[in-house]
């Protein structure tokens, strides 16, 4: 019986603690892309595509500003890098999803 009490009490605080940890590393994986891509603000679009290479897309968004989008997988998970190249060929914006 004392088992069965300490295994109900241990087990879900070891489940907590574990996904703390998981948090944990995701925010600073995060915080590590954004600083990798923020070196990237306004410098022109040459200097981005000699560093990340041709983009796998380019499109448009509703102010006529250019997007170029790389994608890349890692361990079955794709990730996809845009960044907003202004009027001006500056890179002014960027979003990750899925990069660690």
């Amino acid at each position: 019986m004392r088992a069965i009490i300490i295994f109900f009490f241990i087990v879900p605080f070891l489940l907590l603690s574990s996904c703390q940890t998981v948090q944990k590393k995701s925010q600073q994986a995060i915080k590590k892309e954004n600083e990798k891509l923020s070196k990237f603000l306004h410098q022109p679009e040459s200097e981005l595509k000699i560093v990340m290479g041709l983009p796998d897309q380019i499109t448009y968004d509703e102010k006529g500003s250019k997007i170029l989008v790389y994608i890349s997988k890692k361990y079955s998970v794709t990730c996809e890098r845009r960044f907003e190249i202004d009027n001006n060929k500056m890179v002014v914006g960027f979003s990750s999803e899925g990069c660690f």
